[in-house]
């Protein structure tokens, strides 16, 4: 398993991907470079090493075996290779921080092979942005513990790459049933009704574009990040794991064929829905049959951006409060948590001002 920091073609330094321009920085020399200029530079170092150090059969084979028992491992142990320090991970994380020098890291085994994404969806959105934008709508809701805004809680805001599959589909449907219209009218004090009823045929060549569905197990965010969709596919580049450098990232654990079935199945409720709503115009519909066949099915590996937050409560139940953003369009969503010592002080104020009111309003009457 190959541990990688990408380094500044200029002083060494680490690189982070920057989502506000869409290049990469060197907080150091503060050099700026874009994605191309960056695989060029790694390009060049890899051929030249590969130049210098040539690897013999055996040493392939022994490096391909290690890689394969590193993947196994439920934890696996890395060492950075900026300062030395040992990174724990477990076995779906594919890009984090050392936690002693806090340079970003990338295990870039863990997105190759048939683990290879797709395309990644890049953040648009910055740390600077992603946390004002969160305090703005923390702020707004009453009752929220004091803990929520200290600086130590800000600081938990992460950007995470979740995993998902991206699922592009076309199908035949039909429907067909009885339609009827009714139609009331009165003439003195008659009333008629006039029943009638028709054959209803519906039936199409149907399109559905970027199905999101979860490839990660261990999600438990997952609610949050369905809260914060669509996200904008279009905008989606080829992978390259420079966009990871900065960010945390997960890799799937949910192979697209364990899931296919529910997917087919979701795809055939969305196209009756959309064929019955295509029969208007009738009082009453009794559908008789429904026909339903996927003709070409097509899933992409695709990495999204999330920034996210969670809160421990400070009660017996210690409930866990998640927050999340879309890294591209900032749409976020999340439950807060509530502090009853500050709803309880409030509903005493409250009550002690209406006592006091009333009694001021009883002496005076």
């Amino acid at each position: 398993m190959e541990v990688v920091t990408h380094k500044c073609p200029n002083c060494d330094g680490p690189l982070s991907f920057e989502p506000s321009d869409q290049k990469f920085h060197c907080p150091y020399c503060m050099s700026v470079f874009t994605e191309e200029e960056v695989s060029a530079f790694e390009a060049s170092q890899k051929e030249a090493r590969l130049q210098n150090e040539p690897v013999s059969q055996d040493d392939t084979e022994t490096i391909v075996e290690e890689m394969v028992d590193d993947q196994e491992e439920a934890m696996a142990l890395f060492i950075c290779p900026s300062c030395g320090a040992e990174i724990v991970t477990d076995a779906t994380t594919a890009a984090t921080y050392c936690y002693f020098c806090h340079n970003p890291v990338v295990l870039s085994g863990r997105l190759s092979g048939k683990f290879l994404p797709d395309k990644v969806l890049p953040f648009a959105i910055k740390k600077e942005k992603a946390t004002e934008e969160f305090l703005q709508w923390a702020q707004k809701k009453w009752f929220v513990p004091r803990e929520f805004f200290n600086k130590a809680q800000v600081e938990k805001l992460t950007g995470v790459y979740f995993p998902y599959w991206a699922v592009d589909a076309e199908a035949d449907g039909e429907i067909s049933g009885m339609g009827t219209t009714l139609r009331v009218w009165r003439v003195g004090d008659i009333e008629y009704t006039e029943t009638k009823q028709f054959d209803v045929l519906r039936k199409g060549k149907l399109n559905f574009n970027e199905l999101i569905k979860n490839a990660l197990s261990k999600n438990t965010q997952q609610k949050m990040v369905e809260g914060v969709q669509p996200f904008p596919l279009n905008k989606a580049v080829p992978f390259k794991n420079q966009y990871l450098a900065g960010f945390q990232a997960e890799k799937r654990d949910i192979e697209y064929h364990t899931i296919q079935k529910e997917i087919q199945n979701e795809l055939a409720r969305y196209g009756e829905n959309l064929l019955n709503n295509s029969v208007s115009g009738y009082t009453s519909f009794s559908r008789r049959n429904r026909q339903f066949q996927i003709t070409e099915e097509n899933n992409r590996y695709v990495l999204l951006p999330v920034w996210l937050v969670t809160y421990r409560g400070d009660d017996q139940s210690k409930k866990v409060f998640y927050y999340a953003m879309n890294g591209q369009t900032g749409k976020v969503s999340g439950v807060l948590p509530i502090s009853y010592k500050r709803l309880g002080l409030t509903s005493f104020g409250i009550f002690a001002a209406l006592a006091i009111l009333f009694m001021i309003v009883g002496y005076l009457i």
